[in-house]
């Protein structure tokens, strides 16, 4: 009996060592439930042309019945450095105003650096962040990977160090109850295989994935998005994705019936990219999605 005790403990601290190991680390439900927003990045350019700020954009997010906005941290003024409690939470403030939630921030983070000095540096922007991210009432912040592997590094000597930072900075936000959301982004982590060894890697179960529809570029990202699903803790829903390469209209149909097919509940925000009017692009892609939700 005692024997069968001491193996189970063994067991679970081997399973465990000091983090939780979830098989799936997404928000998977008995029912999909949804809310569809915006990810600001679909106003980069008049932003960073001073033409909108971040106010304008979730008063136009509330305008057209979007649900929550991800507000990525360099579009605040101060960005890299954090703003002013009084800015945060006249944010805050505009968007409670407006009965729109703050899904998430996110930071230009690069955790692929080789020197571990670097990577500290990295690892502090995030934890930084992730505090601006609790004053705002956010569920995630999102971060990258990093732009490739290091010359001189296998992946699997990168991805050990990645996960070690995304780990980190996870744990951190455990604290303030921010999740950590790793984007595929079509640079270290290029595919599902990659998305799902690496998450395979990282012990926090307070880390998950930013579904990116866009960045997978084979022959069949319906497939890929279908292999990580369950890891997906929010989304960027893209108007294009990538077939061999080729730039190809979101099946948005196909897209949406996947999405609960699977049981996805939480955030999909909406990230329009290229030419045109952003606002009527974003009008567009949402009209589109909303068409597509079925009442669980």
């Amino acid at each position: 009996m005692k024997s069968i005790i001491f193996t189970t403990i063994l067991v679970a601290l081997f399973a465990t060592n000091g983090f939780s190991q979830p098989a799936n680390r997404g928000s998977i439900g008995e029912k999909s439930r949804v809310k569809i927003g915006l990810n600001f990045f679909s106003f980069d350019n008049p932003i960073k042309n001073n033409e909108l700020d971040i106010f304008d954009v979730i008063k136009y997010a509330a305008s057209i019945d979007m649900e929550c906005v991800d507000i990525t941290g360099y579009y605040f003024p101060t960005y890299p450095q954090v703003p002013s409690d009084e800015y945060i939470y006249d944010v805050k403030r505009c968007a409670f105003r407006n009965a729109i939630d703050i899904s998430g921030t996110g930071v230009r983070n690069d955790f692929t650096k080789p020197d571990l000095a670097e990577r500290q540096k990295e690892i502090q922007l995030v934890k930084d962040w992730i505090v601006v991210g609790a004053k705002l009432g956010a569920s995630t912040i999102r971060v990258f990977s990093g732009p490739a592997i290091p010359k001189g590094y296998t992946w699997d000597e990168a991805a050990k160090w990645i996960a070690e930072a995304t780990d980190e900075c996870a744990e951190f936000g455990k604290q303030y109850g921010v999740m950590v959301a790793i984007q595929n982004h079509n640079d270290f982590l290029k595919t599902a295989d990659e998305v799902n060894k690496f998450l395979s890697m990282c012990k926090s179960d307070n880390v998950g994935l930013m579904l990116d529809i866009g960045c997978f570029r084979t022959s069949d990202p319906y497939a890929e998005i279908e292999e990580v699903i369950h890891h997906a803790i929010t989304w960027q829903i893209k108007e294009s994705v990538f077939i061999n390469g080729v730039e190809t209209k979101t099946d948005v149909k196909k897209l949406m019936k996947l999405i609960q097919q699977k049981n996805y509940c939480g955030y999909l925000p909406i990230e329009t990219l290229g030419k045109g009017n952003e606002k009527e692009r974003v009008k567009t892609l949402f009209i589109e999605l909303k068409k597509e939700v079925k009442a669980p």
